[in-house]
């Protein structure tokens, strides 16, 4: 379905919790979130009702967020639901990579399709500072797990932080060189936890090429998507720059958001959102108004832009 502005809306980014069993700095309080009621967050049966809807309307890919989606009890039968919807050609998730381990195959047989693991260092005493709690050892062994399981090519997703990870760039490059892995740097955005934090730790993506300058890039990989690719020379992997901010694509921006309360956001940088409680059961009518009010581009990067209110384990990123 086309919105407002000609493009085609195809991409749906569901979030199916927002618990999460890091508590990573930029993304939520320390304490954690108050559990919400079962009845404030959507049912599995909901989940699945609006994608019914969405693949009438034409869209096409499906991703499964946090949160961390992978503490959402049923998540593997429902992937299993939806791989078997017409016109549902792609099934992705993004984790942390913690309980991958357990997981991945399940999910790979369950018809899941792609995985993006979020990991913001490669040093162990980084890591667990960053999540606050994480250990850096599980998160290896998940993602190693996922590429035992079938799941190519594995991304992880980096959030740059300046003053924490900029030192790691390279490292996070280098393991490219000898995998199918896709590392994508993901600039850092004011929202919620991030939002008053010292301007110097946000860092644009060009950053990693100054860092790398041997990197090549790849002008026909991702055409239309959120990332701009890169390459080692001779590497196997790529590496991918998401920058919202200092390289906005909202241009061709094709998705929009269901949060875990039931919200539809039409645009990640908006506080606007759609009530799935005011439209009963029209799904079709739900997904229709948000992608009619999916605006021409985000705002967030002006200097009187209002940091956006719920925190990015809220919104599903």
């Amino acid at each position: 379905m086309l919105d407002e502005y000609g493009r085609q809306i195809d991409y749906l980014r569901i979030s199916v919790t927002d618990l999460c069993n890091l508590r990573c700095r930029y993304c939520m309080p320390g304490s954690g979130v108050e559990k919400k009621a079962h009845t404030e967050i959507l049912r599995l049966e909901e989940i699945e009702q609006v994608v019914r809807a969405a693949a009438q309307l034409g869209f096409k890919k499906i991703r499964f967020t946090g949160g961390e989606p992978l503490v959402r009890r049923g998540l593997t039968e429902l992937i299993s639901r939806i791989s078997c919807i017409p016109g549902i050609e792609d099934i992705g998730l993004t984790t942390n990579g913690v309980l991958l381990k357990e997981y991945a195959l399940p999910l790979r047989g369950a018809g899941l399709r792609r995985v993006n693991i979020s990991i913001d260092s490669l040093q162990a005493a980084k890591y667990h500072w960053i999540t606050r709690v994480g250990e850096l050892s599980g998160v290896m062994e998940g993602i190693e797990t996922a590429m035992a399981a079938g799941f190519s090519p594995i991304k992880l997703n980096v959030v740059l932080v300046g003053g924490f990870n900029d030192d790691e760039i390279k490292d996070f490059v280098d393991l490219t060189r000898d995998r199918e892995i896709e590392v994508r740097f993901i600039e850092l955005m004011p929202v919620g936890e991030a939002a008053d934090w010292d301007a110097a730790h946000f860092l644009p993506g060009s950053e990693v090429l100054e860092r790398v300058p041997e990197l090549m890039p790849l002008p026909f990989k991702g055409r239309g998507g959120v990332a701009r690719y890169y390459k080692l020379p001779g590497s196997r992997g790529d590496v991918g720059l998401i920058s919202p901010l200092s390289d906005c694509f909202c241009g061709g921006c094709n998705r929009i958001r269901l949060t875990a309360d039931g919200k539809l956001k039409p645009c990640l940088l908006s506080d606007f959102e759609l009530d799935i409680k005011a439209y009963g059961t029209d799904m079709r009518c739900f997904l229709t108004d948000a992608i009619r009010a999916k605006p021409m581009r985000h705002h967030i990067h002006q200097q009187d832009a209002v940091p956006r209110v719920r925190n990015m384990n809220q919104i599903g990123g």
